[in-house]
């Protein structure tokens, strides 16, 4: 029985120099891109709300560049109406990307008026994901976020004043997938 024991221990001592990491492997990391296919396709946007802008068009994600990026192309119909400063013939990209493996997706947004924004990007809900720009950059921070519920795809683009803690909508939408 002593020599059963000794033999035994023999086979578990090596296992117990390992580090833990290696005795017990973390558990995989889910997909990062899993939490934003509910995005993908092409969808239908009405704006909604008090901006004064109507208008409609449609937008499209989908995974690009072998799957490392998912971007955003989106389109305004004609008949668009909105105040002297909102720019009818709007268009912007939207790329979603991942710096490097197992690191938290970022985004970056740029628009035929010249603007580009930084994001981070975050799912606080299934269905849900939320773009939140640095409040470290000068002016206002930006908020971008979509929901998908029963069918229909809601966004809405606010912004925050520097100083301030209220987020004020610029601009929503809703629509179903095309």
């Amino acid at each position: 029985m002593k020599l059963l024991g000794a033999v035994l221990s023999l086979l578990v001592l090596p296992l117990t120099g390992l580090p833990a990491a290696a005795q017990n492997p973390p558990a995989p990391k889910p997909d990062a891109w899993q939490s934003l296919s509910f995005l993908e396709g092409t969808w239908d946007a009405k704006t909604t709300g008090s901006s004064g802008v109507e208008a409609g068009g449609s937008y499209t994600f989908r995974r690009e560049l072998e799957g490392h990026v998912l971007a955003r192309h989106s389109r305004t119909d004609a008949g668009c109406k909105g105040p002297e400063n909102y720019d009818c013939e709007h268009g912007d990209l939207l790329y979603v990307y991942e710096e490097a493996p197992g690191q938290p997706l970022k985004a970056i947004y740029f628009d035929n008026e010249g603007h580009v924004i930084h994001y981070e990007v975050s799912t606080p809900a299934p269905g849900t994901v939320v773009f939140l720009s640095e409040p470290s950059r000068p002016g206002p921070q930006f908020r971008l976020a979509y929901e998908l519920k029963d069918s229909v795809m809601s966004g809405r683009f606010q912004m925050r004043m520097p100083g301030q803690t209220e987020w004020r909508s610029y601009l929503e939408w809703s629509g179903r997938r095309k």
